[in-house]
């Protein structure tokens, strides 16, 4: 295992942004972490897709055709090869998979891509997947390679299929799907509330924006977990927001430490008020986390998955739904 891995292994949580920025870049093999849904993790719903026969496209057979210049497929499974994993935090792991460096991923910011892990047979004979949708954390313009953070459930099909992957495995990916179309300067002040994994999306547009000096949109992020010990990737966002004064974060946890100096409790009224810009044409709110904190804090999506109605506290505090956008 790699100098790196073993240091990331006693690191704290999240200390992996700085190690990977100190890679070399001259091979695929190597790491170079530019952090770019949930999420890598992504929220999304499960679902499963049934098929007689997998369906698998190599990155050797893209090469050979004249048109595809892109990694992803969103027709056809392609076959990702994992090359290094490392804990992240107690229930989180990190995986990067590598792809020819001569193409690009082709994912758009906000985009995810789709995972899929075999899961047996059904009662008739046909292969049976179990399918979930992910958002890388690195930067979408990254050659050769993809990272996705992982939280794994002890009950969770494919997270434990990620928990069981080594090094050299392959995962079946399809991709992108598009969430929202970014562009620079579509809005003066982005809000965002995210809970757990649901920060992946998130991080995806905080990178687009705080990596190009011509976009001047403000972005406010409140971010909730249960522990202290359960959020991700602080350190960067941390790191980000005191390098950019665009960037404003506020965290709050259900279970406070003893020297907890964030917010305390479920994301309140008062909360999104203070941390976030008020209700205006100028301004777009993301939101991405678990379904009970969507239905608490925007309501969830309709039962066809488009947006649905806003509700909760930021129907409370006067959004409509042209200013809301959940992942």
């Amino acid at each position: 295992m790699s100098t790196f891995f073993k240091r990331l292994g006693k690191a704290a949580p999240i200390a992996f942004s700085h190690a990977f920025r100190g890679q070399s870049q001259s091979t695929s093999t190597q790491f170079r972490y530019p952090v770019g849904a949930i999420a890598a993790i992504s929220g999304g719903i499960s679902y499963f897709y049934y098929f007689s026969e997998p369906s698998l496209v190599h990155l050797d057979q893209i090469n050979e055709e004249a048109g595809p210049k892109t990694a992803l497929n969103p027709d056809k499974w392609i076959e990702f090869k994992l090359q290094e994993k490392a804990k992240v935090s107690h229930n989180t792991q990190l995986y990067r998979f590598s792809f020819d460096p001569n193409l690009k991923l082709g994912l758009g910011v906000a985009s995810c891509l789709v995972t899929r892990a075999p899961l047996g047979e059904d009662a008739e004979g046909k292969r049976k997947y179990v399918v979930r949708p992910y958002t890388p954390i690195s930067d979408p313009d990254s050659e050769g390679y993809f990272d996705l953070m992982i939280k794994i459930y002890p009950e969770g099909k494919m997270s434990q299929h990620f928990a069981n992957l080594k090094p050299g495995d392959v995962l079946e990916v399809k991709g992108p799907i598009e969430k929202i179309k970014y562009t620079p300067n579509m809005k003066k002040h982005i809000g965002m509330i995210a809970g757990g994994s649901g920060i992946t999306p998130m991080l995806q547009v905080i990178e687009a924006i705080l990596k190009n000096p011509d976009d001047n949109t403000k972005v406010s992020l409140i971010y909730a977990n249960v522990s202290p010990d359960d959020i991700l990737l602080k350190k960067k966002l941390d790191m980000l927001a005191a390098s950019h004064p665009n960037l404003k974060v506020f965290y709050t946890v259900d279970s406070p430490s003893k020297y907890w100096v964030g917010g305390t409790g479920y994301i309140s009224k008062d909360m999104a008020s203070k941390g976030l810009p008020a209700p205006s044409d100028d301004t777009l709110i993301l939101v991405c986390g678990p379904p009970g904190m969507m239905e608490h804090v925007s309501g969830g999506k309709a039962k066809d998955w488009s947006q649905g109605e806003v509700s909760g506290v930021l129907k409370e505090l006067g959004y409509t739904e042209e200013m809301v956008y959940k992942f």
